[in-house]
């Protein structure tokens, strides 16, 4: 039986056709095709209030859990910051949602992949703060060089890691796109990678859980990662 992924979604305004800033209900697509080529369902999860209040009906219809990347970042005073000048649009509704599934799901031992903003999110539920504008931190603009365009650099894995385990190897090449990375490791949690560019954390997981792993990189959008493969495989 094919295990059924939840793969979190945004509401965006889109253009298509003759409507022109339509609101949408978006995710790109390579995370569902992701999905499907390592064997699973994905199912759109969409910002729901109610849900909010209590996930625990969405969490019953699925196997696994990706929190995914997207345009907004989470807002600064979910992990008691001031907002940076370069810290883009915030989506509260968004926000509260995908806490609240990662803090339900985290409860459960529901298999839970973060992938960059997701990654983010689930720093943000474990008491973690975030680097809201790492090119000031690091000295430069390699993990997203052009918007819209994903950076290539390679991240060293801990041996052993679930993230080493997930990817099969212990220095893995990965696409790249986000100016927010992570500044304080939230309690529980473990870095398991960095970047070999400056040493940005690029891994957290819970040793204590089943699988509770959350990636700065997009494994969505290479074709040869097993990162989502091993979710489905826990999954």
């Amino acid at each position: 039986m094919r295990p059924t992924v939840g793969i979190t979604a945004a509401v965006e305004r889109v253009s298509y056709g003759s409507w022109k800033g339509v609101p949408a209900a978006l995710s790109p697509l390579s995370y569902v095709r992701a999905v499907q080529r390592a064997g699973g369902r994905p199912v759109l999860l969409l910002p729901d209030a109610e849900d909010a209040r209590d996930p625990a009906g969405v969490l019953d219809l699925i196997d696994a859990l990706i929190l995914t990347g997207g345009a907004g970042d989470l807002d600064p005073k979910l992990y008691g910051q001031e907002r940076h000048p370069a810290t883009g649009p915030v989506q509260e509704e968004r926000d509260a949602y995908e806490l609240a599934l990662a803090r339900a799901a985290l409860e459960r031992g529901l298999p839970t992949l973060g992938i960059c903003r997701g990654m983010q999110v689930i720093n943000v539920v474990y008491g973690g703060t975030l680097d809201q504008h790492l090119p000031e931190t690091v000295g430069h603009e390699k993990h997203r060089h052009n918007p819209g365009t994903f950076s290539d650099h390679e991240v060293r894995l801990v041996p052993g890691s679930l993230a080493a385990r997930a990817v099969g190897r212990e220095l893995e090449p990965v696409k790249s796109h986000h100016h927010q990375g992570i500044r304080e490791v939230g309690e529980g949690l473990e870095a398991t990678g960095w970047s070999t560019l400056d040493g940005t954390v690029e891994a957290v997981e819970d040793p204590q859980k089943r699988f509770v792993l959350g990636v700065l990189w997009h494994p969505e959008e290479d074709e040869k990662s097993a990162l989502i493969r091993a979710l489905i495989e826990e999954a």
